[in-house]
């Protein structure tokens, strides 16, 4: 009986801390500043049924909010809404917002970040410079690789198809034992 009971404590601290600690892009900025760390921007639009599952399935698994908070500053953006902030020399804003609206123009960042599919997961390093973006909903299991290729700097490595290939069966092969 004990046993149970200290499961189903751990079990509940585990799904309330399971939670990913989402900032806006000019806190990230200003961390940044302070203590280097990739970023993980989370483009969205509120009327994106996609977005709202990796919401709900992805980002609430307590493994992938566990890692992403531990590795990376994690951006939630609104890619058609009114946040307004300075990064790489110039003002973002979306002029063309209009609230009250289920859809609005896209937000210039999202156009200067060539991001053009809701959801899409956009990793940068630690200057700002982009590493990839992943389009498209991803379950866990599929943005899993991507966080620990990124966050432990192994895609630096990666040159060739079967780089990638050898990545994900070392990666797959972890994950068994």
């Amino acid at each position: 009986m004990k046993n149970i009971l200290t499961a189903f404590v751990l079990l509940i601290f585990v799904s309330t801390n399971a939670q990913v600690k989402w900032m806006s892009m000019s806190q990230a900025i200003a961390l940044q500043k302070q203590k280097p760390k990739k970023i993980l921007i989370d483009f969205y639009a509120d009327w994106c049924a996609p977005c709202k599952i990796m919401d709900k399935e992805t980002y609430a698994n307590p493994v992938i909010a566990k890692y992403i908070n531990d590795n990376f500053y994690a951006v939630k953006f609104d890619a058609e809404g009114n946040e307004k902030f300075f990064f790489n020399g110039r003002d973002f804003a979306n002029p063309g917002y209009k609230a009250g609206r289920n859809r609005n123009t896209q937000h210039e960042f999202a156009g200067f970040m060539s991001i053009y599919s809701y959801p899409t997961t956009m990793f940068m390093d630690e200057n700002f410079t982009p590493i990839t973006s992943l389009m498209g909903l991803l379950m866990p299991n599929e943005i899993e690789p991507f966080l620990a290729l990124i966050a432990s700097n192994t895609y630096k490595d990666i040159k060739t198809r079967e780089d990638w290939d050898s990545y994900q069966a070392k990666f797959k092969s972890k994950l068994k034992n």
